[in-house]
């Protein structure tokens, strides 16, 4: 594949929200998927620091109904609620979510190991993470499927752990929420290139 096939799919990623709870490809695809993104996404130092858990099915509702809905609620004014429910509904009829966790003890074993990054490793675990997320995220869209990247983190860190016994340390950093599209995503505005980039010693 060259390059302009591979920038074609980075073109197509865009925010979904308007999704269903169907997919069109079997579970065992998207676990596939999620696999390869796993193997194969540059990591600070190899680390592979990113874990991922991949709710599907009663347990992907679960989490939006039962977790997320209680759990912005409770901070959320009253007048506000409504819409933001409506907006967590869409989430919940949607077919699946993937969490994105750093395991903070690779971090903190890279920090003792090359002592002279020491501050700069828990910002390159950030990239890591944000690496694992947009490669994900493109694969799923070359399948015919829509995702949105959501962060209701630290909210309902607490709740999920209780209920799938994830490793407490674990640090969630977001929430890709994936299904059939039944919309369109919207309009997407650019700035201009020339106030983004410089080039310096080109022919």
């Amino acid at each position: 594949m060259g390059s302009d096939a591979y920038l074609a799919a980075v073109r197509s990623r865009r925010s979904y929200y308007e999704l269903e709870a169907r997919s069109t490809i079997p579970d065992a695809k998207i676990q596939e998927i999620v696999k390869e993104t796993l193997r194969h996404t540059p990591s600070t130092f190899n680390s592979q620091s990113t874990r991922v858990v991949l709710l599907l099915g009663a347990e992907h509702t679960q989490l939006w109904n039962d977790i997320v809905k209680p759990a912005v609620k409770a901070v959320m004014p009253a007048e506000g609620w409504p819409a933001t429910e409506a907006k967590l509904t869409g989430f919940q009829q949607s077919y699946g979510t993937v969490l994105l966790y750093e395991d903070p003890k690779v971090v903190s074993a890279l920090q003792v190991q090359y002592a002279l990054f020491a501050d700069k490793f828990p910002q390159w675990s950030e990239h890591t993470n944000a690496m694992h997320a947009h490669v994900l995220w493109t694969a799923l869209e070359q399948e015919g499927l829509g995702a949105s990247l959501q962060h209701y983190n630290p909210l309902i860190d607490e709740g999920i752990c209780k209920q799938w016994k994830i490793p407490e340390d674990w640090q969630l950093k977001a929430q890709l929420v994936f299904g059939k599209p039944t919309g369109q995503p919207l309009e997407k505005t650019f700035m201009p290139i020339e106030e983004r980039l410089k080039v310096f010693g080109a022919k």
